[in-house]
């Protein structure tokens, strides 16, 4: 039928162009933002995986930080524990040399001093070992843990080992010294036990921080991958989408020629009046 009142065809051609605009909208919208699901509304079931994977990736840079930190407070104590070690030894020399009966009186005091002065460094480098307020080596301490999981239901612990003048470990007193060759040989004895001791310590301590470091590189690569899992749900095949974006820009210039004709077939009934 031949109306000027209701003309189909031009609403067809309406209707067609505001489809090819909506998914024109579309595709410049996935190149924008290099996305394809970019809200909730684009594919809710889908956004809401990526959410929560999203959630995951985040917890993983917590588990992170406390895995880090917990190395750093492990690497700090070994450092310390090291240095502990190395005064332990010269300490054993000193007392070694001080055990000789044939050493003076003013050779042995001598000794005594350096001794003594190692004595008291060591006390100073366990009390420093601290990093982020812990410290794993001084009389007190107390274990470390890490983060291991995003739910942090699991950890892992670093041992405290007390290097402390006078503990377990490091067995000899805080106020060890000698004046005679016999007490420097039974001092000599205690330092030696003190440097097993204190290798077995460094040991755990060298085993957790190797522990850590693992698990570190593990929930970064688990974080990698988790990121890859997101980016293949979310992101948008641009090569693809460039092709689509072609083919709707000249599907959106044939909707406005045919709308423009069907718009125009009104005009012709004017000339059934002439």
């Amino acid at each position: 039928m031949n109306s000027v009142n209701t003309n189909i065809g031009a609403m067809v051609a309406l209707q067609n162009l505001n489809v090819t605009n909506n998914q024109l909208a579309q595709v410049q919208d996935r190149i924008n933002t290099g996305k394809k699901v970019g809200s909730a509304k684009d594919n809710g079931a889908i956004w809401a995986i990526a959410q929560s994977q999203r959630a995951e990736i985040g917890a993983l840079n917590a588990v992170k930080d406390s895995l880090q930190r917990g190395q750093s407070v492990a690497d700090v104590s070994i450092a310390a524990g090291e240095t502990v070690s190395d005064l332990l030894v010269q300490m054993k020399e000193k007392a070694l040399a001080a055990a000789d009966t044939s050493l003076s009186s003013t050779s042995r005091s001598a000794l005594n001093e350096d001794f003594k002065a190692l004595r008291d460094q060591l006390a100073k480098v366990v009390t420093n070992a601290t990093f982020n307020g812990k410290n794993l080596l001084n009389t007190g301490a107390t274990s470390v843990e890490a983060l291991a999981n995003s739910a942090g239901s699991s950890k892992l612990t670093v041992r405290a080992e007390i290097m402390a003048l006078g503990g377990s470990v490091v067995t000899l007193a805080a106020t060890a010294s000698f004046n005679t060759a016999t007490i420097a040989l039974t001092l000599a004895g205690t330092v030696d036990t003190s440097i097993a001791n204190v290798s077995a310590s460094l040991s755990r301590l060298g085993t957790a921080s190797k522990s850590l470091e693992t698990h570190l590189n593990f929930i970064t690569k688990l974080q990698d991958s988790l990121d890859a899992g997101v980016g293949n749900l979310v992101d948008a095949d641009l090569a693809k989408e460039s092709a689509r974006l072609q083919a709707l820009q000249t599907k959106q210039q044939l909707g406005i020629q045919a709308l423009s004709i069907a718009n125009s077939s009104a005009s012709s009934l004017l000339g059934l009046f002439r």
